[in-house]
């Protein structure tokens, strides 16, 4: 296990503004510091975790971590990667971690990946659900002793890019019941249905589910909740986000020969959605209620 420490933690981002808030949020104190690199940042630390976009976002991140992976000696380094990417690139971006170590010039270096679910109000509430990815079960169980301080549920799915490949499932699954839930909610407000009756009935019955349960896409149908829709859609996950998991769900599909038709007419509302004309690009996915109910 990794030994308690009084050192600070080292944060990185290339959004200075947003490194900016977290340290003025921890009001400075000096258990909180700013790397001035990614590679010094790896240098120092020996549990590394990253969450980005995409996959190029991660190749370019890990190609400076492991330059200073490289320079550390033998300090064992668990790298932790919680982005949501393609199972190919994350078992790329592993082999690099291991190589360090292979090579002798990191000492033993543990991949892992661990894409995570919840979203903003799960990560506020520590509740996330982590989906983890090792090579055995003591470098799970490594992994698991740093996660269980974020998460409700920490799983490990089998060996490296398996975490991706369970979260790229439930995100397709995800992307295409908040379409659904958009169109039922819709169509029973327009029948006269009063909204947040239509909200409870449907989660106390066979249609609950997340989207209409916790990130109900319907305004006001949940009240007092702080889910996005109640907030004409700001923060949350945003719909370009949801667009990118689900265009690698549909890409995984096609490799393994699957069928994805409820994917792929979800994953043509998130592309409509993101389009100039309805700027939802950067509002939570459930925004595309607006599209289905044609609000404005």
């Amino acid at each position: 296990m990794f030994k308690k420490t009084e050192n600070p933690m080292v944060i990185y981002d290339i959004n200075k503004e947003a490194t900016g808030r977290f340290l003025k949020q921890t009001n400075n104190s000096n258990r909180v510091k700013e790397a001035a690199s990614l590679s010094k940042l790896s240098e120092e630390c020996e549990v590394i975790i990253t969450m980005l976009p995409e996959p190029q976002h991660v190749k370019a991140a890990y190609s400076e971590i492991v330059s200073g992976l490289e320079k550390k000696g033998g300090r064992r380094t668990l790298c932790i990667d919680s982005s949501t990417i393609d199972t190919f690139t994350s078992q790329q971006v592993s082999k690099q971690v291991e190589d360090v170590g292979a090579k002798g010039k990191g000492g033993a270096m543990i991949p892992i990946d661990a894409p995570v679910s919840g979203g903003i109000m799960g990560a506020e509430a520590a509740t996330l659900t982590f989906m983890v990815g090792s090579r055995n079960e003591e470098e799970f169980e490594l992994a698991k002793e740093v996660l269980q301080h974020m998460g409700k549920n920490v799983l490990r799915c089998g060996g490296l890019g398996s975490g991706q490949t369970v979260k790229i499932c439930n995100n397709m699954l995800l992307g295409a019941t908040m379409v659904a839930t958009s169109e039922a909610m819709n169509l029973g407000v327009k029948l006269g249905v009063d909204r947040k009756l239509l909200a409870k009935i449907i989660n106390v019955s066979s249609g609950r589910c997340w989207s209409s349960e916790v990130g109900n896409p319907c305004p006001n149908s949940i009240e007092g909740a702080n889910v996005p829709s109640n907030r004409e859609y700001s923060g949350g996950f945003a719909t370009k986000l949801m667009l990118k998991d689900m265009n690698l769900s549909l890409l995984a599909a096609k490799k393994a020969g699957c069928t994805t038709i409820m994917s792929a007419l979800a994953t043509q509302m998130y592309l409509h959605g993101c389009s100039e004309n309805n700027g939802l690009a950067s509002k939570d996915f459930s925004s595309v209620y607006k599209i289905i109910s044609g609000e404005k």
